[in-house]
């Protein structure tokens, strides 16, 4: 993939993803905790495999790094056909419907994608130079709007915080994920900036490890208290009175409010209205789409079986066992007290 180092970075300005001039840096998620490790992306093929190996992850997070891989390969093939635009733009849109595919699931992705389309069907000019301006242009405002939607998320969401607040969030939906901020985490920010007695709980999120690897690191990082837990703990600590709320992110939200997030999102909900919990789901206007009805026609990306039976380099199970890896499930609206975004709080969707 693209070439690698190790940059000595403040904690409280780690970034994930970034557009240079030479290139896409990458905050490689998957070293994390252990190493905090940049990777220089270099081609639109290099950003589909970081996207696939999740070195970069978190739906708009995805988003961001496949508009990038589109100005990628509008920079490759404005060098190729600097005075033929026609097939320039042919060329950048093989490579945009690939980075599309990378992950069904999380909308943002898409979404992104035909903004940069956009820009190429709207353009009449005749210098794929030009062009090539253009799409950094519209990168570097999707990437600029997410950082202001998820500060947005964060003052909105602070307002439903307790006082004193103990609560759950499942997966990483921080500033890794997105352009900086966070959704869900961007609420906990928030409000641990008008609340420093609040205190966090992450579960450990099977098979990649997700709340333990990056949302330990990230909240550790900010200072704000937080506990590790197992994914099958939940229950019993709502059963002791441990957890006033829980708060995720989401990867696509269905018109009727269903909601995909990562895998055990639904289960943690099921708990939630078990206990009497409020659930709330916090992301940016872009993760909701309009154009299906139901969580029923979210398509859900199913992942290696590796993932599940092995943890580093060791297998967990016997040789030859099959194993099931949904990377995502989908909460019914119902059990959702209500989605955060840019614009406010919708309460029971």
């Amino acid at each position: 993939m693209g070439s690698a180092a190790t940059i000595a970075a403040s904690p409280s300005q780690v970034q994930a993803i970034s557009l240079a001039n030479d290139g896409v840096v990458l905050l490689d998620q998957v070293r994390l905790p252990h190493e905090l490790r940049y990777i220089k992306i270099m081609s639109a093929d290099e950003m589909r495999h970081a996207i696939v190996t999740m070195v970069v992850r978190g739906a708009p997070a995805i988003g961001i790094a496949g508009a990038f891989g589109v100005v990628l390969s509008a920079r490759e093939h404005a060098k190729a056909y600097p005075d033929n635009v026609p097939a320039c733009v042919l060329s950048i849109l093989v490579d945009a419907d690939l980075l599309a595919q990378t992950r069904p699931t999380a909308v943002n992705l898409q979404w992104a994608i035909n903004r940069m389309k956009r820009v190429m069907s709207d353009f009449t000019g005749d210098v794929a130079e030009t062009l090539c301006k253009a799409l950094e242009q519209e990168a570097q405002a999707i990437f600029d709007e997410d950082l202001a939607m998820c500060e947005a998320i964060g003052r909105h969401g602070k307002e439903v915080v307790p006082k004193s607040a103990q609560i759950l969030t499942h997966c990483n939906a921080g500033a890794l994920a997105t352009a900086g901020y966070g959704t869900a985490l961007g609420v906990v920010r928030a409000a641990f900036q008008v609340d420093p007695t609040i205190h966090v709980y992450a579960s450990e999120t099977r098979p990649r490890l997700q709340g333990a690897r990056l949302t330990t690191w990230e909240l550790q990082q900010e200072g704000i208290p937080v506990t590790l837990i197992a994914d099958n703990m939940a229950a019993w600590l709502m059963k002791q009175g441990q957890v006033d709320m829980v708060i995720v992110g989401a990867d696509r939200i269905a018109k009727n409010g269903d909601t995909a997030n990562k895998i055990g999102t639904y289960s943690l909900a099921l708990l939630a209205r078990a206990h009497n919990i409020p659930f709330y789901v916090a992301a940016p206007s872009s993760t909701i789409d309009l154009s299906i009805e139901t969580g029923d026609e979210i398509p859900i990306e199913t992942r290696h079986a590796d993932e599940v039976a092995w943890i580093h380099d060791e297998t967990i199970c016997p040789e030859g066992i099959p194993c099931y890896n949904p990377a995502f499930d989908v909460t019914p609206a119902e059990l959702i007290t209500g989605i955060i975004t840019e614009n406010g709080l919708i309460k029971t969707p």
